[in-house]
């Protein structure tokens, strides 16, 4: 989850699950959203350097092992990478978009299976990044620059929307459900991952590990700028449960909701060699157990549907 350590985050988002409240709140919002991600794009090597030329075979493939080998701690599959949240059989005769495609990683998997694929970022950098993987891997599919709170398609266009730790870094992550609302095709679905806040993360991992251990507590006195310093995006709202039923519930009707979380996180130790040793020796079914099962983890995903008016 975290890449880069931030000193502050935009004025005025000052809870976890904070909206802006004037125009130009939203816009300066979303105007630091887009430079954080234009400048530190999601290559998972905050630790080391992918040892590939950018937007080569090699680059792609060196970001799927290191991102796949993280997910398969947590939701191992049969076939296919997220094959437990995705029906991928299922997609042959749908028109699939994707809300925040990085790197490509899913986009390539998504337009591997789907009728049509469209993929859409606020960055330039994503989107030369996997319309470049999809050309190298002979994929149809488009992928344009695009505000998801603003999307520019007409109403019903959609049967599948995928969305993974995307939404939540918004300037408005009301406005963008409001978008998939009105873009999905009446029974279309959508799965979407966001960031839970949960007693584990937010108590144990930002309150003592961070807070108290590391001496952030005395410096923010405040759980939440913990948790948005050690968080990746310029802004990055945590959803308990509840707080996402009542913020999806008047548009979707929740079909799935689970709790993941990434093995590091069960181990509340700073991140480097001993975590790394530690992690290797505890099962990976056990942080699951931890993290999933008990509802521990930091990411919450949901699938929704929008149910078509009588």
């Amino acid at each position: 989850m975290k890449s880069h350590l931030k000193d502050k985050v935009p004025q005025g988002f000052t809870t976890a699950t904070a909206e802006p409240t004037t125009p130009e709140q939203w816009k300066l919002w979303q105007q630091t959203n887009r430079g954080w991600w234009e400048s530190n794009p999601m290559r998972y090597d905050w630790r080391t350097k992918i040892p590939a030329a950018d937007f080569t075979p090699e680059f792609y493939a060196e970001i799927d092992r290191r991102f796949f080998d993280d997910v398969r701690t947590y939701m191992p599959w049969s076939l296919i990478p997220f094959d437990p949240l995705i029906d991928f059989e299922g997609l042959q005769g749908k028109d699939v978009l994707e809300i925040g495609v990085g790197n490509g990683s899913h986009a390539q998997l998504l337009a591997s299976h789907s009728r049509s694929f469209t993929g859409i970022d606020l960055t330039e950098y994503a989107v030369h990044s996997t319309s470049a993987r999809l050309k190298l891997r002979g994929l149809n599919g488009k992928v344009v620059r695009m505000d998801a709170e603003h999307l520019d398609f007409a109403d019903a266009s959609f049967d599948f929307v995928w969305s993974w730790g995307v939404i939540h870094h918004s300037a408005n992550t009301g406005q963008i459900l409001r978008e998939i609302h009105r873009v999905l095709r009446p029974h279309g679905a959508a799965t979407i991952m966001v960031y839970h806040r949960s007693f584990w993360n937010a108590f144990v991992v930002a309150g003592l590990l961070h807070g108290i251990l590391q001496g952030e507590l005395w410096k923010t006195r405040s759980i939440h700028m913990i948790m948005q310093k050690w968080t990746d995006g310029a802004l990055a709202r945590f959803y308990t449960i509840e707080q996402w039923k009542d913020l999806v519930g008047n548009l979707f009707a929740i079909q799935d909701l689970r709790i993941y979380g990434s093995k590091a996180e069960a181990i509340p130790i700073p991140s480097g060699r001993l975590k790394d040793f530690v992690a290797r020796l505890v099962p990976d079914s056990l942080t699951r157990a931890w993290l999933n099962m008990c509802q521990m983890g930091s990411m919450l995903v949901c699938t929704v549907v929008k149910e078509s008016r009588s």
